[in-house]
């Protein structure tokens, strides 16, 4: 555990059944104009109604920027912070998943200067924040509205890398739960497991501390005995409003440790062959936590004392462990995510390529608590393919 450690937070953050009405509070005195940073998809879906009206009533200008693709490359980025920029627009409000607020994040930092997205990848502290951020994630969730990352695709390397900046720390969140509530289940499942690996990784972290196992303890919690229903019952406002909630919490965690093999090994298959980021979780979340479980059992005990209500806290550690494991299982299975990447037509061949790619991402493999040499990645790879 980590002995000097520190926590960075978006300074303003509204939750709960009402909260998109708070809007009204958080916009400055004295905007000209305010960039709506969204999706096709969140148009369609009628997600914008309420801020728009917020903003109309206000008599505040604003511009939509809705061609914002899931999980941009950083040209893709590029582009957009392009179209922001033209706009002389003073304010952000990104409305969406994870690759939306990525973006959102990117353009408050890349308004001023010469420096672009390219730029960041080998040094993410260039670019200071220029524009405040007002982030509403529609999933529960990648937790990026409370991270100082930004994750874009580099497809010459065929791979995905992490922008870390603090400066990209969002100036508001708002969590409210009826954004959730016509999510379509594969997306709100693979985003929902992304959260609970959030949780998990922090929690068994190299890099965890009293400040990110304090977050990633009550995130598990939420997520750990929400994410079923909320990703199958569009009605339960509750579960929903949990799972945000158990998000940005895992969100918060990340800031202050650090995911670990899970990611750190899903980053090509989101590079090179664009499986979603939630879903290429899912799909290691078993064979790295097995492979993990023999160093981290107590951690996985701790988690079950904290997460399972049912009294059954006589039970060892072994076997705690083991109900956790099986309990990721099952959370997968219910959820009908896919556990395999020949769903994906994935070539045995391409195993190499996987193994070295995945050695690449040192950034997440250093929090990985059991080292995580090429022949262990290579046998991770071997079980899912």
């Amino acid at each position: 555990m980590l002995t000097d450690y520190s926590l960075k937070m978006p300074k303003n953050i509204y939750a709960g059944s009402h909260a998109l009405e708070q809007i009204a509070t958080i916009l400055p005195a004295g905007l000209k104009k305010v960039a709506i940073f969204t999706d096709k998809g969140i148009l369609q879906a009628n997600l914008l109604t309420i801020p728009q009206a917020v903003l109309e009533e206000a008599g505040l200008t604003y511009e939509i920027f809705a061609d914002i693709p899931a999980e941009p490359d950083y040209h893709q980025a590029q582009a957009i912070v392009d179209q922001f920029k033209a706009a002389d627009a003073d304010f952000i409000m990104a409305i969406g998943g994870g690759s939306v607020m990525d973006v959102a994040k990117l353009a408050s930092i890349l308004t001023a200067g010469d420096y672009q997205v390219k730029d960041l990848l080998d040094n993410p502290l260039l670019a200071k924040k220029q524009v405040p951020v007002l982030m509403i994630p529609t999933t529960a969730g990648t937790g990026s509205e409370a991270t100082p990352n930004s994750i874009v695709g580099v497809p010459e390397q065929e791979l995905k890398i992490g922008i870390v900046n603090p400066e990209m720390i969002a100036d508001y969140v708002i969590l409210d739960g009826r954004l959730l509530k016509n999510l379509p289940q594969p997306i709100a499942a693979a985003t929902g497991v992304d959260a609970l690996c959030h949780a998990i990784e922090c929690f068994t972290s190299t890099k965890r501390n009293p400040f990110s196992n304090t977050f990633a303890l009550e995130a598990f919690d939420l997520i750990f005995n929400n994410i079923t229903e909320a990703c199958t019952n569009p009605e339960a406002l509750a579960a929903k409003n949990k799972m945000l909630l158990g998000s940005f919490y895992a969100g918060v965690a990340i800031t202050a440790s650090g995911t670990t093999g899970i990611h750190a090994l899903s980053y090509p298959l989101g590079g090179k062959y664009h499986i979603a980021h939630g879903v290429s979780n899912a799909i290691l979340l078993m064979p790295v936590m097995r492979f993990n479980e023999p160093v981290i059992k107590d951690y996985f005990a701790q988690a079950y004392d904290r997460a399972v209500h049912d009294g059954r806290q006589h039970l060892s550690v072994d076997e705690k462990s083991q109900y956790i494991l099986t309990q990721f299982e099952h959370i997968v299975t219910k959820l009908d995510i896919p556990t395999s990447l020949k769903t994906f037509n994935v070539p045995e061949t391409d195993l190499e390529d996987l193994v070295a790619a995945g050695m690449q991402v040192k950034r997440l493999l250093v929090n990985n608590m059991r080292e995580i040499k090429s022949e262990d990645a290579r046998a991770i790879y071997k079980q899912v393919l």
